[in-house]
């Protein structure tokens, strides 16, 4: 069964996302199609990038970046839950993206974004750093407004809207994640250390 990573992208304290990632965890988990799991960055805490061999070499020294990469190394595609902070996604997410190389490798991945304009840029910028890891974006962008999406632009309440196409994601995401399992399964067998 393909495996998708919802992964939450933010650790501030009062974070909207929470609310994002848990109605998103909630539609995907309805789903016959994949498996799903709530990745919370909370859970794994990892100080700024401390290794002192590049990601794509895959010679990870400390224990921390090991466990991430375990972590992430399960899944077939992701979906990330990301606010947008001065037209980015959030420090913390690009962090975590930065520690590994060869696990987002030849996987699919999807945006949740949410922000004064529906998180658009931080979306954008996610979509770039991904095609540098090999990972295929897909087309649909759920774009969550604080205006329209959250009552006092704090509490979550969807459009109507916004779970059909959260759902055309995920469909995008398992189709794009079972079309690509054949590269991962070619870099698997030929990776030699530099990846």
């Amino acid at each position: 069964m393909t495996s998708i990573a919802i992964i939450l992208g933010s650790t501030r304290p009062g974070r909207r996302g929470e609310g994002v990632a848990k109605w998103a965890y909630e539609i995907a988990r309805k789903r016959t199609d994949a498996d799903f799991e709530l990745i919370d960055l909370a859970d794994h805490p990892l100080p700024h990038l401390d290794e002192p061999m590049p990601p794509a070499m895959g010679q990870y020294q400390n224990q921390h970046t090991k466990d991430w990469a375990a972590t992430i190394s399960q899944f077939d595609g992701f979906v990330f839950v990301t606010p947008e902070y001065n037209h980015s996604t959030s420090g913390v997410l690009k962090n975590a993206i930065d520690y590994l190389f060869s696990e987002w490798n030849n996987k699919a991945m999807g945006v949740v974004s949410y922000g004064v304009i529906g998180g658009a840029r931080a979306a954008e910028h996610l979509r770039l750093i991904a095609g540098e890891l090999k990972m295929a974006g897909v087309r649909t962008n759920v774009a969550l407004s604080l205006i329209t999406d959250f009552e006092n632009f704090t509490d979550f309440a969807p459009s109507a809207y916004q779970g059909p196409a959260l759902d055309t994601l995920l469909g995008e995401v398992i189709a794009w994640s079972e079309a690509l399992a054949p590269l991962r399964k070619v870099e698997d067998a030929s990776s030699d250390g530099w990846r």
